[in-house]
């Protein structure tokens, strides 16, 4: 259970420096605008929520999200459970902001808290508390554990993560979390919402703005897990490391002197002209591949003119270090 197989470190070790040198250039700028930073974080609650609910098979859109939340309109044509899914995921996320400071220590509580606000008025019966019965998971390659075991499962997951055996750094330590409770899948229902909650508790105690997995990587995600499942974590790393680069760009972008300016990658790569020797598709495929600073939005890749530049000259250290 806690034996976690590390061989995707040497390929996303390029990928953790850099978003660990974005994390710190964050921390050392702070305190950001206040304004700019309130304009964020409210539109921030609006995808994060947006997203996570779509996932699991919400129909709101973006919008109609967004006037849930900030507005308080009921939307015609859509349940009340959508409604509810929206405005708890809101208060989820408040209480997220409340608990999380630079001395976090995760607690069983917390989580359970978090389910609660996920769950209320939804499923008052059983929000807040551990699952007693049986599950199964549509598509998964995977039988959750009996219910009798879920609470240990539990306290050893918080354990494990609380004393980090393996050493495992920040990003590392919030995916490997992310599998391992899908895994014990401890409720009924709310599993998916509740722990793309709890992941961020990790990952903002450090310094880090939280991480949204995107409605359309829904069945990479998904994949992802499966493969973790099995014992690979490449798909689930780099997914947690395209959604942090993301809200780590987005901050970033507020900061004063900020040259790093992003843009589709059609954009800055024309195709007639090649001017980096990579052709639209290359850079691309080394976008998904977290091999450039990029992230996505909808279904476009954005990147930078150094991000390119820099991939250039690493690759040219390499071959003269003799890597390649």
């Amino acid at each position: 259970m806690w034996n976690v197989d590390l061989n995707y470190r040497e390929e996303f070790q390029t990928t953790f420096e850099r978003l660990f040198d974005k994390k710190e250039m964050l921390v050392k700028a702070r305190p950001l605008p206040s304004s700019a930073l309130a304009k964020i974080k409210e539109a921030l609650t609006v995808e994060w929520t947006y997203n996570s609910n779509s996932i699991e098979g919400n129909t709101l859109t973006l919008q109609e999200t967004q006037m849930v939340i900030q507005e308080g309109i009921t939307v015609k044509g859509k349940s009340l459970r959508e409604h509810f899914e929206a405005k708890n995921h809101e208060l989820a996320i408040d209480y997220l902001y409340k608990i999380v400071n630079d001395n976090y220590i995760l607690r069983g509580i917390d989580v359970l808290s978090l389910h609660n606000y996920v769950m209320r008025s939804i499923e008052e019966d059983f929000a807040g508390r551990l699952r007693n019965g049986g599950v199964r998971i549509s598509g998964a390659n995977f039988i959750p554990p009996n219910a009798n075991k879920v609470s240990d499962l539990i306290d050893e997951l918080v354990s494990f993560i609380n004393k980090n055996p393996l050493g495992l750094n920040d990003i590392e330590l919030a995916t490997i979390f992310h599998h391992k409770f899908v895994w014990i899948h401890p409720f009924f229902d709310g599993n998916g919402r509740t722990v793309r909650l709890a992941m961020n508790l990790l990952l903002m105690r450090k310094g880090f703005p939280p991480a949204i997995i995107l409605k359309a990587d829904r069945k990479k995600y998904y994949e992802a897990l499966n493969q973790a499942n099995n014992g690979n974590y490449q798909k689930l790393m780099l997914l947690m490391c395209q959604a942090i680069e993301r809200t780590l760009n987005i901050y970033l972008s507020i900061l004063p002197n900020n040259e790093n300016v992003y843009d589709t990658i059609s954009n800055i790569v024309s195709e007639p002209q090649e001017v980096y020797g990579f052709s639209q598709e290359y850079v691309s495929l080394l976008a998904r591949q977290g091999k450039i600073d990029a992230y996505k939005e909808g279904k476009n890749w954005y990147t930078s003119k150094k991000a390119i530049q820099d991939y250039i000259d690493n690759r040219k250290r390499k071959r003269l270090l003799g890597y390649e």
